[in-house]
């Protein structure tokens, strides 16, 4: 069974160009993460660029084989360097885990 890792967060930063390469800084570390993380099929990093300022800043969509490989995820050293870096920046965080279904 797949499970779909999504997580949200708004950048506590208020100043546009400031916010605009802080999203991008945890963009670049969270892609870094591709090819780092066994059990891992997919991940997505997003910026929101086109909606209001109301909207989320940034979301990653990652899925992974089961939700074993989705706790092995949470603790990789890579992926603990990258919230790290993530939590220095971050107002709020939202987060669903869900189970897609087969197809």
């Amino acid at each position: 069974m797949t499970i779909r890792h999504v997580v949200t967060w708004r950048l506590a930063e208020s100043d546009p160009t400031l916010k605009a390469a802080q999203a991008a800084e945890i963009k670049a570390g969270l892609e870094s993460l591709r090819g780092q993380i066994d059990g891992m099929s997919a991940l997505d990093v997003g910026i929101n660029t086109i909606g209001p300022a109301t909207n989320w800043d940034v979301v990653l969509i990652a899925d992974y084989a089961d939700e074993a490989a989705l706790a092995a995820y949470q603790v990789h050293p890579a992926h603990v360097a990258v919230t790290g870096i993530i939590r220095g920046l971050v107002a709020e965080r939202s987060c669903v885990d869900f189970e897609l279904p087969a197809l």
